[in-house]
């Protein structure tokens, strides 16, 4: 997000995500926030796989800091699946079918 590569929606999506995140936690028997986190989190899968193989620089135009921006990137979307998991866990724990 800091390096500018990818577009505003990346940071806005990932962010809203998060925030909706720490209402989740902060409201421990609202149901409603952890689905909407859970929804949040397998959304925001889907765009970072689009945001990314659209906007990947080509290799004359990566730099160290671009480079390490996009690494970033990927790694973060490596880990969603398991705080997917993670989510689909805490959801179950709190009543949900």
């Amino acid at each position: 997000c800091m390096n500018y590569m990818l577009p505003l929606s990346y940071a806005w999506g990932n962010f809203s995500v998060l925030a909706v995140g720490i209402w989740a936690i902060v409201q421990r028997d609202s149901l409603d926030a952890i689905t909407m986190f859970l929804t949040g989190l397998l959304l925001t899968v889907l765009t970072d796989i689009i945001h990314i193989s659209i906007f990947y620089p080509s290799h004359a135009y990566l730099s160290d800091a671009k480079r390490f921006s996009i690494g970033m990137a990927i790694f973060s979307l490596l880990l969603k699946p398991v705080s997917c998991y993670l989510v689909y866990r805490m959801y179950r724990e709190r009543g949900g079918e």
